[in-house]
């Protein structure tokens, strides 16, 4: 199994959340991972993934106006017509909706079949990241899939 892991990060918190999922990936049996930023996917590596996770952070105001960060880079991925991806973000005191727009618009836009989805507190990633990656390969294996 071949998984790219990919991040739009700000201020280093979903790049670390990134390379959590990536050591999760390994530690799991994945035989190839690739880690980058969105805007610099390989996309040899990308063709050929069982699994592509995506995430980003969390960007508005504290309580309301939240969205993906760094859309712009999403937006311009090739199109990931029926690929299993996972998405993520990182957030620091609220996600809102963050989530829900970046899975919504990787169906919409890319065509990307969604497997599993989670956000993570900053300081929570650490302990989440196992069970996240863990839930998305069984999916991804699933003989129903």
């Amino acid at each position: 199994m071949n998984a790219v892991v990919l991040y739009e990060s700000r201020t280093g918190y979903t790049k670390r959340a990134a390379e959590y999922i990536a050591g999760a990936c390994q530690q799991a049996g994945v035989e190839r991972v690739t880690l980058a930023p969105v805007g610099a996917p390989d996309l040899t590596e990308l063709a050929a993934a069982d699994v592509i996770f995506i995430g980003t952070w969390t960007d508005g105001l504290i309580l309301f106006g939240h969205r993906p960060g760094g859309m712009k880079n999403i937006l311009a991925l090739p199109a990931l017509d029926r690929m299993a991806v996972a998405v993520y973000c990182t957030y620091a005191v609220n996600p809102g909706t963050t989530l829900t727009q970046l899975a919504g618009t990787l169906e919409r836009r890319q065509g990307a079949d969604i497997v599993g989805a989670q956000q993570f507190k900053r300081a929570d990633v650490a302990t989440k990241v196992g069970p996240f990656v863990d839930d998305v390969l069984a999916t991804v294996v699933s003989p129903s899939r």
